[in-house]
């Protein structure tokens, strides 16, 4: 397993953190997983024998159960491991039970606390945009937080790269703690990430954590062209995280997968995670398992070197066009183009 500094911070983390939406699996994350105490042992031992060193949950996974069976389940190995979890999303039906006002996010990690069993979190990260909050609100309290030793560092997770910039200006502005990670959806399915929030991570030295890196499933190889998807499987128009706006293209991606896999001994699934895990930016991919066995398929993928040859194919075949002012920018203004510029523009220009 490789580790990676964490964006900025000194923090070396696990090219692939253990998702623990299933964790619980009440409610919405049933559909997810439904591992109790016990089956959530399982998987976190499994994940750290071959080297996993972050557990990814968050306070809203089955309204608390998922942090409660993780500090269950760690128990007094919680030292020897990083913990990620986060806040913004309604933890009840009080005006005051969701967003990212000073008192919720108090009230929140504090609760979050509880049912983990620690007195520390080591990556606490923003759910989602609270646009009605003021910035200096939001990361004061986040600040605090770390000054009193409960959280260790701060992320944000589904922001746009203007929210991110105004965040970490009102940051340095202010003297306060910066975000040093960003927790985004980013997979062969969709790569609409690289337009600006690659760049952005790569420009301000932000750490990229991976959510649904085979694309909730779609990039396993059960769905295939013309073949029939396994029993209580949806069809690609039901899905809406991520969405499926090309299914050619989509199945296109998924045969350069299989085909991938298939002369490489492995899955679709592990040449997926490979991909995104050698990414630019990207420090870790998230994955969550149903069962053992689909686990350590995942967990293989961080010992998986694609060739420069294999990832130019899967680069082509799940290619976006380029959007405005980048197609013009790669017209006209590639003589002065920085580390971050290139990550988008690169594979463009002749």
């Amino acid at each position: 397993m490789e580790y990676r500094q964490l964006g900025r911070s000194g923090l070396r983390v696990s090219t692939i953190t253990l998702g623990t939406m299933g964790f619980g699996g009440t409610g919405w994350a049933s559909a997810v997983g439904q591992i109790d105490v016990e089956g959530a042992r399982k998987q976190i031992n499994l994940a750290r024998d071959a080297g996993v060193n972050l557990i990814d949950t968050a306070d809203v996974y089955s309204s608390g159960a998922s942090e409660e069976i993780v500090g269950q389940a760690l128990g007094s190995d919680r030292e020897d491991v990083l913990i990620a979890t986060k806040v913004r999303m309604p933890m009840g039906d009080g005006p005051n039970d969701a967003g990212l006002s000073r008192h919720h996010i108090i009230r929140a990690a504090e609760a979050s606390l509880r049912r983990l069993g620690t007195d520390y979190i080591d990556l606490y990260q923003v759910h989602e945009w609270d646009g009605q909050t003021p910035l200096e609100e939001t990361l004061s309290a986040l600040d605090s937080l770390v000054q009193s030793g409960k959280v260790r560092y701060i992320g944000a997770s589904n922001y746009a790269a203007w929210h991110l910039i105004k965040a970490l200006w009102t940051s340095d502005r202010n003297g306060l703690q910066r975000f040093v990670s960003q927790q985004i959806y980013y997979s062969l399915q969709a790569r609409e990430a690289e337009n600006e929030l690659v760049p952005v991570s790569i420009d301000q030295g932000l750490g990229i954590l991976v959510w649904s890196p085979i694309a909730g499933g779609l990039l396993s190889g059960k769905y295939r062209r013309g073949v029939d998807a396994p029993a209580g499987s949806r069809h690609l128009s039901d899905w809406s995280e991520p969405p499926v706006h090309d299914e050619d293209k989509l199945y296109n991606t998924i045969e350069t997968l299989v085909e991938i896999g298939s002369a490489r001994g492995v899955s679709a699934a592990q040449v997926a995670l490979a991909y995104t895990i050698g990414k630019a930016a990207v420090t870790s991919v998230i994955v969550g398992a149903r069962t053992e066995d689909q686990l350590a398929d995942n967990l293989a993928s961080a010992e998986l070197d694609l060739s420069v040859e294999e990832v130019a194919q899967l680069d082509a075949v799940s290619a976006q066009p380029l959007q405005y002012p980048y197609w013009h920018q790669a017209n006209t203004s590639s003589d002065r183009l920085s580390p971050a510029d290139l990550s988008l523009l690169g594979p463009h220009l002749g």
